[in-house]
C-alpha cells in the first residue's frame, strides 16, 4: 500500500540592518526591527494562519487518515512568539489533533553541520529540548537545513539518538534507484533515510500557479493519479516543501488551500494513506544504504551546497564566522549566543550567492551578491571583536577549554564552600538557642533527683552507726 509523507519547513531569517565598517566596534546591534516584524507579520498573514488553519480544518475532517509533518527553526519560533503569536497557537491546535508530527532541526537553521560538530550537536540538542517544552513531545526524526545530508552527518545525527532523516532524493546519487523507498545511512544503518520526490513536491511548491506550465491547471485527483500510477512496489511518495509555498510562493488566489484539502479524499479513493516520518521508518524497513561521499541539498538544479558556499565570498564570510566557533561553544554570554544563532542562519550566505538558479531571489535591503558580503563582513567584524574581547586569539582552543575548565571547576568549589559556611552558620544560630530551652527541661527535670540525694546519704549514715 502506497503512503504519502507530507512535511512542511518553517523558517524565518532576522534580517540584518545596513552596518557601515566605521560601526564597528560602536553599535552592537544588528538587525532592522522594522523589516523583522513587518516581514513575519506579512508572511503569517499571507501563508502560516491560512495554511496551518486548512491543515486543522483536514485533521478534523478525515481524522487518523491524514497526516503532517512539521519543522520550526529556532530562529522562527523566537520570531513567531514575539510578532505573531497567532501562529503559535495554531500550531498548538495542530498538534492537538494528534495528526501532525514535529522534528528537530538546527536552531539557528545554520550550517554548523559543514562546519563544527560540537557546535551542531548543541543546536539540534538545544532545539530538540524547545520542541518537547513547546509541544510536549520530544521529536526523533531530523531535518537539517534545506535537506542538506552526507554520509559523515548522518552519521552524527544518528549518534544523536535519531530514528530517521530527511534527505533529497537527487538524481547524482540516487542513479536509477527510486526515491519511493526507505533507505539507511551508509555510516550507521539505524539511521533511516525519507528522500524526497523533487518533482512531486515542485509541482506543487514551484509550479502550480504557472499558467504556461503543460499540466496546468492541476487538480488533487490528477496528482493522487500520478502517485496511484506508480509501480505498485513502490511505498514511500515523500513530498516536501516550505509552508511558505502556500500563500508566498503559490498564491491563495491560485486554490492552492482547496487543491490541498482535496488530497486526503482523493487519496483514500485510491487507496492511498498518508503517513508521518516516524511511522515510516519505525513500519517499514530499509531496502538499502544510500551512499552520500558530498554534501546535497535540496536547493538548485545541482543539490549541492553551492547555493551557499559556491563563490570565493561566500567560502571567506563562511570561514570567518566559523573561526570564532570554539570561542562562542564555550561562551555563556546570552547577547552573544543568540548573535550567533542569527548570524549564521542560512539565509545570510544565500544573499551572496552568484549563480543563476533559474529561481527568483529576494536579496531583502542588498542591491547585490557584493552588497550582501560587505554588509554581511562588518556585522562579523564587530561580532568577532566581541568574542575576542571575553577570550583573546592568542589563546589556542584548548588552552582556553583548559583555563575555563579550571575557572568552572574553581566556581565549583566556591560555590560548595559557600553551601557548607551557610549550613555551619544555621547549625550554630540554632546552638545559640539551644542552651536555654535545654537549662530549663533540665532544671524541670532535675528537681526530683536533686531531693533524693540527701535521703540517700542518711541511709549511707545509718548503716554507718549499727
Amino acid at each position: 500500500m502506497k503512503t504519502i509523507c507530507l512535511y512542511f519547513e518553517i523558517h524565518q531569517i532576522i534580517h540584518l540592518k545596513r552596518y557601515r565598517c566605521f560601526d564597528i566596534g560602536r553599535d552592537h546591534y544588528y538587525y532592522d526591527d522594522y523589516e523583522n516584524e513587518r516581514g513575519i507579520s506579512d508572511i503569517a498573514e499571507r501563508s502560516y494562519i491560512p495554511a496551518l488553519s486548512a491543515l486543522i480544518e483536514m485533521a478534523k475532517n478525515h481524522g487518523d487518515t491524514f497526516k503532517v509533518a512539521l519543522s520550526i527553526s529556532g530562529v522562527a519560533l523566537e520570531q513567531l512568539e514575539v510578532h505573531a503569536p497567532g501562529v503559535i497557537e495554531l500550531l498548538h491546535q495542530l498538534n492537538e489533533t494528534g495528526c501532525c508530527e514535529f522534528l528537530c532541526e538546527p536552531y539557528s537553521h545554520g550550517l554548523s553541520s559543514l562546519a563544527n560538530e560540537d557546535c551542531f550537536r548543541e543546536e539540534v540538542e538545544r532545539m530538540r529540548t524547545k520542541i518537547k517544552q513547546i509541544f510536549g513531545k520530544e521529536p526523533k526524526v531530523f531535518r537539517n537545513s534545506s535537506l542538506i545530508y552526507d554520509n559523515e552527518i548522518g552519521g552524527i545525527v544518528a549518534g544523536m539518538g535519531f530514528k530517521g532523516m530527511l534527505a533529497e532524493g537527487a538524481k547524482h546519487v540516487l542513479g536509477w534507484k527510486s526515491p519511493h523507498y526507505l533507505y539507511h545511512c551508509a555510516e550507521n544503518p539505524n539511521l533511516k533515510l525519507l528522500l524526497r520526490d523533487f518533482k512531486l513536491s515542485d509541482d506543487i511548491s514551484l509550479r502550480f500557479s504557472n499558467t504556461e506550465w503543460s499540466e496546468y491547471p492541476l487538480f488533487a485527483d490528477k496528482y493522487i493519479g500520478w502517485i496511484a500510477s506508480l509501480p505498485e512496489n513502490e511505498q514511500v511518495i515523500n513530498i516536501f516543501m516550505e509552508l511558505s509555498a502556500l500563500g508566498i510562493f503559490q498564491p491563495l488566489s491560485s486554490n492552492i488551500l482547496e487543491f490541498l484539502k482535496a488530497l486526503p479524499e482523493c487519496a483514500k479513493q485510491k487507496g492511498i494513506t498518508f503517513s508521518t516520518p516516524s511511522e515510516i521508518v519505525t513500519k517499514l524497513k530499509s531496502v538499502d544504504m544510500i551512499d552520500v561521499p558530498y554534501p546535497m541539498s535540496w536547493v538548485d538544479e545541482e543539490r549541492d551546497i553551492s547555493p551557499w558556499l559556491g563563490n570565493v565570498m561566500q567560502r571567506e564570510a563562511f570561514d570567518k564566522l566559523y573561526s570564532v566557533a570554539e570561542r562562542v561553544h564555550l561562551c555563556s554570554d546570552r547577547r552573544i549566543k543568540q548573535d550567533w544563532d542569527y548570524l549564521q542562519a542560512s539565509n545570510n550566505f544565500r544573499f551572496m550567492t552568484t549563480k543563476n538558479s533559474g529561481v527568483g531571489l529576494n536579496r531583502g535591503i542588498y542591491e547585490s551578491p557584493y552588497d550582501a558580503f560587505t554588509n554581511y563582513m562588518n556585522v562579523l567584524g564587530d561580532f568577532i571583536k566581541r568574542v575576542e574581547s571575553l577570550y583573546p586569539m592568542d589563546i589556542d582552543n584548548e588552552e582556553l577549554n583548559a583555563l575555563l575548565t579550571t575557572i568552572k571547576n574553581q566556581g565549583d568549589e566556591i560555590d560548595e564552600l559557600h553551601k557548607e559556611l551557610e549550613q555551619l552558620q544555621t547549625k550554630l544560630e540554632k546552638g545559640k538557642a539551644a542552651p536555654v530551652k535545654a537549662v530549663k527541661a533540665t532544671t524541670a527535670k532535675t528537681k526530683a533527683p536533686a531531693a533524693k540525694k540527701p535521703a540517700t546519704k542518711k541511709v549511707t549514715k545509718k548503716e554507718v552507726a549499727k
